[in-house]
């Protein structure tokens, strides 16, 4: 069984460190983590330290290094374009892709978004909510690195970043080609666009085929929108031997 991680805004520099605040207490009082038993503490920038439990109080643990090592950036790095999907269904999107893997989340402010992330106080808390799911997402799956969340961007500015990828992949149930027979390169970004429930229109089909994108599908059936970017994310994991 893999150690808990923890995630921190500095890891130690000597022997000893205390965890306190919202992940010391969780620690302490949830995981109730006892003298003795180890965990990992993260950045969330992929360095890893691994310590021992000497006391615990009621909301922190003093803990002393035990071991220190950085996993090196998986490539090529993925990166999800995920249209604004109503209600928690953008959350268990983002959820899961970074579950599934994925590097990087874009949120994109597609023409038949239901959702509706305004500038100003309101689409600033919406972007919250996906950068803390998408950290607890990946401190639950254990994970070295922390998937970075963007500010949202119009279909134009999706377009520049599609001209900058390595190969993009926009998934859509018209297409023909499937995304098992695309060649994936070996380094430099994936760029994964997943439409809203009301789907990808044609001119923003047309835009970022102009700017490069591939035009895929998964398969015959057509998947949510909160759902498809996991799946494709397991497909593309596989053939690039991420994991």
């Amino acid at each position: 069984m893999t150690l808990p991680v923890f995630l921190v805004p500095a890891l130690p520099s000597g022997e000893e460190f205390v965890l306190d605040g919202p992940e010391g207490r969780h620690a302490a009082t949830v995981r109730r983590l006892r003298a003795g038993e180890e965990l990992v503490l993260s950045d969330g920038s992929g360095v890893l330290v691994r310590c021992s439990v000497v006391a615990v109080d009621r909301d922190a643990l003093s803990l002393r290094v035990a071991e220190r090592w950085e996993e090196p950036q998986p490539t090529p790095r993925v990166v999800l374009a995920q249209a604004l999907v109503k209600g928690d269904r953008g959350e268990l999107a983002v959820e899961l892709a970074t579950e599934a893997g994925v590097d990087g989340v874009v949120p994109w402010r597609a023409a038949r978004c239901v959702a509706k992330w305004e500038d100003g106080p309101r689409g600033a808390k919406a972007l919250g909510r996906w950068r803390s799911t998408v950290r607890e997402a990946a401190k639950q799956a254990r994970r070295s690195r922390v998937p970075f969340v963007d500010e949202p961007v119009s279909t134009g500015q999706l377009a520049q970043r599609v001209s900058s990828s390595a190969v993009t992949l926009v998934l859509h149930e018209s297409a023909v080609d499937r995304l098992a027979d695309v060649e994936l390169p070996a380094d430099g970004d994936v760029l994964l666009v997943v439409g809203p429930e009301g789907g990808i229109t044609p001119e923003e089909l047309d835009a970022l085929r102009s700017s490069g994108a591939r035009v895929v599908r998964l398969g015959p059936t057509v998947l949510r929108a909160s759902t498809a970017a996991a799946v494709a994310l397991g497909a593309i994991g596989v053939r690039t031997q991420r994991w």
